[in-house]
């Protein structure tokens, strides 16, 4: 029985060194690939994705997300004919609009961001030599919290989206959460945050909230929920581990079907 697709994702919160282990057990256990965040000046998408692609020999190495406005359309094109000269056919080109008001932050205005994308894609493809995308593939980052206890599960994830609702509301609007929810955060969280106003504003994020718009619980729940995924069109669910990124693995390393 050929194991369901599932692909491993890291942002900024373990040591390099840790995501490479992290990766290289991914591999062993079955998983897909690995998708490197570009996370808020914080940590760039490019050197982990060669350290992972020089450290594993069949995963895949996906950017998970980089911006369509800080790198120039031949440097991307360049950067990634790099990473596919070291790991021919493994390497995966992730790119996002970006949002604000990260990007004002830095000096960028966006404007007409899906012409914006629609032209770096097509130039993309033609520097690269791509032919046409018939086969479309539907990956989806989901957050994942696995805890043999529930609760610490359900903490782990409310952590992160309580920074995710007080600075991205657009996220907030589109997961049906209440304005007032929102401000209540917004008043406890400065920019950056501090743990210790994270933790504070954490008691506003409502626990159902948690549960439906992220894979958390007991490793069953948080299989459940990316099976749910998967029903309605995800091809590749790709793990962001909040908590032991060994024990998420683990818990779908023999899938989720079912």
């Amino acid at each position: 029985m050929i194991k369901d697709r599932v692909a491993l994702y890291l942002q900024d919160a373990h040591p390099l060194q840790d995501g490479i282990k992290y990766a290289q057990y991914a591999e062993s256990k079955g998983f897909e690939a690995v998708w490197q965040a570009e996370s808020r000046l914080v940590r760039d998408a490019i050197v982990p994705m060669a350290a992972f692609a020089a450290t594993t020999a069949r995963l895949k190495v996906g950017s998970g997300v980089i911006n369509n406005w800080t790198r120039n359309i031949g440097l991307l094109a360049m950067t990634f004919l790099t990473l596919d000269d070291l790991a021919p056919n493994r390497i995966i080109c992730g790119i996002g609009a970006w949002w604000d008001p990260l990007a004002r932050n830095v000096g960028i205005e966006r404007r007409k961001p899906l012409l914006a994308m629609r032209e770096t894609i097509e130039v993309m493809r033609r520097l690269l030599r791509m032919g046409k995308l018939d086969d479309i593939d539907r990956p989806q980052l989901m957050v994942c919290s696995v805890h043999h206890d529930r609760r610490t599960a359900i903490d782990g994830a409310k952590e992160l989206l309580t920074q995710y609702l007080a600075q991205q509301p657009h996220i907030a609007k589109a997961s049906g959460v209440g304005e007032d929810v929102v401000k209540q955060i917004q008043s406890i969280l400065g920019w950056p945050a501090t743990k210790e106003q994270v933790h504070q504003a954490m008691q506003y994020v409502p626990d159902d909230l948690v549960l439906r718009i992220s894979a958390t619980g007991t490793p069953e729940e948080a299989r459940a929920r990316v099976r749910e995924y998967v029903k309605r069109g995800c091809t590749c669910p790709i793990l962001y581990p909040l908590g032991d990124p060994y024990l998420m693995i683990d818990a779908f390393a023999e899938g989720y079907g079912g």
